[in-house]
């Protein structure tokens, strides 16, 4: 059943969300960072499963899981696990059973009779096979069987809920935090999109006088030629002033970015990861900015350029660190 408990809407009109929103199996969540640590551990028959989980930035998302021997199999269960919780960035598991002082010979049992048996299948081969070379402890040891755990941690059911309560611990843990780091991001982004909000506002206002100064500053370099006697509504002189105009026209960037701007608070409301998203935007709003600075000849418009460049490349750096 959905629930939109913990939804709310701060004073600044950006969607906040005080706690997780559930719809079924799935958890939707506010931004995240891709870093965090998380930390479980779950006692069984006098065993402690320890399970620590630590994640860095990366564009995909990639798991890597350090295991006992004795949990092996159940590596791609935790792969799943972790897989549904974290979308983006790089996880390494590290998951460790403690025996108690009573159960240390448990974790370290050899079987003595399959040892001897095998060294001397070991050592028949090697004279059938006409193969110098002695049969070594270390081969022995690798043989199957011959070193081993208890069977109640052999078995992927016994040790699968203790590992499962562990891993849902640390993957708690290691959510939170990223969630944490991640309301950090989502307030600096914000604020680096209201000061480039600020300068698109500054450059529309600018915008219309352009043509005006240009044809101005026309005229005052014709008559500093030395060219007199000529007419403000010359024709040679509107052409020009008409080509400036088609050259200049920045309407359509301004817009592209409001509408670049528009779906960055779509992405604050988003129920999904929005990392690649916000990448993808900022290569968008590059794009705008590179060119709304080609075509712009005022100065005022040239400064606000350099102020969407700088908050820009800010945003690029952040954006880069969410989910």
């Amino acid at each position: 059943m959905f629930s939109s408990e913990g939804l709310g809407l701060s004073l600044n009109g950006v969607f906040k969300i005080n706690s997780p929103v559930t719809w079924g199996f799935c958890i939707i969540r506010p931004m995240k960072s891709m870093t965090g640590y998380g930390r479980g551990e779950c006692a069984q028959h006098g065993f402690k499963i320890t399970v620590e989980l630590s994640s860095v930035n990366r564009k995909q998302a990639e798991v890597s899981v350090t295991l006992p021997r004795e949990a092996e199999m159940l590596e791609a269960q935790i792969r799943d696990a972790i897989h549904r919780s974290v979308a983006r960035g790089r996880v390494n598991a590290r998951i460790a059973f403690h025996a108690a002082e009573g159960k240390l010979s448990a974790r370290k049992h050899i079987n003595e009779a399959l040892a001897k048996a095998y060294a001397a299948e070991f050592a028949r081969l090697a004279r059938q096979l006409k193969i110098d070379g002695e049969v070594t402890l270390d081969q022995v040891l690798r043989a199957p069987g011959v070193f081993h755990t208890d069977e109640e941690l052999a078995e992927t059911e016994d040790l699968w809920p203790a590992v499962e309560k562990s891993l849902a611990q640390a993957l708690g843990a290691l959510v939170k935090m990223r969630e944490r780091e991640g309301a950090h991001l989502a307030k600096d982004l914000a604020a680096r999109i209201g000061l480039m909000r600020s300068a698109v506002e500054k450059i529309q206002k600018q915008a219309p006088q352009t043509v005006e100064n240009y044809r101005r500053n026309l005229l005052e370099r014709v008559k500093a030629a030395g060219i007199e006697n000529i007419a403000p509504n010359d024709e040679r002189l509107l052409k020009e002033v008409v080509l400036f105009a088609d050259r200049s026209d920045i309407s359509e960037e301004l817009t592209r970015l409001q509408s670049h701007f528009t779906q960055y608070a779509d992405c604050c409301k988003a129920k999904e990861p929005v990392g690649r998203t916000l990448d993808f935007l900022a290569q968008e709003m590059n794009r705008e900015i590179n060119t709304i600075g080609s075509k712009a000849n005022d100065a005022i418009i040239s400064r606000e350029v350099v102020t969407l460049k700088a908050e820009l490349e800010k945003f690029r750096e952040q954006a880069m660190n969410v989910e």
